[in-house]
């Protein structure tokens, strides 16, 4: 197996970051996932690595944390997203998807239904409501997703998201 590089870029005290995530619902609920040690929830997905599509990536992610092969659907968000972790200060590029989980993946809403360590982290995931209360219950980042997440965009929407403020761009 060829050496796998993630891209990512350090420059002192910043970081950049080239992340997909994929949003995949059953039943009126999203998937979420953490990492143990974290207080926050996101949708899951990872980094891309060099010669890998954002598709790709997001198979790979899926097959390496959940152990399924997922279909992926369309683009919904392309996110700038600037903000401060660790830190550090983060420029992020986040592509989101629509994703189909196949329907063997346990689905029990509310409660941890799978876990797996992914090098140093402990990820947990579980499916939550798909509304605007329940996302921003969790703080789920980037938050303009709780804003969209009952009426999720028919094209591909490109963001821009500084630590809390949505710049729009189309």
């Amino acid at each position: 197996m060829s050496k796998r590089t993630l891209i990512r870029l350090t420059a002192g005290a910043e970081r950049f970051n080239y992340r997909i995530a994929g949003l995949g619902f059953r039943d009126g609920h999203v998937l979420v996932h953490r990492a143990v040690h974290e207080p926050f929830w996101t949708f899951p997905g990872g980094r891309a690595e060099i010669g890998e599509t954002s598709e790709e990536t997001l198979k790979r992610e899926m097959m390496e944390e959940l152990g399924v092969d997922v279909t992926v659907s369309r683009l919904l968000w392309v996110v700038e997203n600037f903000f401060h972790y660790e830190q550090r200060d983060w420029h992020e590029l986040g592509f989101y998807y629509l994703m189909e989980i196949p329907s063997e993946f346990p689905f029990q809403p509310h409660e941890i239904i799978h876990r797996v360590e992914d090098g140093d982290n402990h990820l947990e995931f579980k499916w939550v409501l798909a509304t605007r209360q329940a996302l921003t219950d969790l703080d789920i980042p980037p938050y303009f997703i709780a804003d969209e997440i009952e009426n999720l965009p028919t094209a591909p929407r490109h963001l821009v998201w500084r630590d809390g403020n949505l710049d729009e761009k189309n």
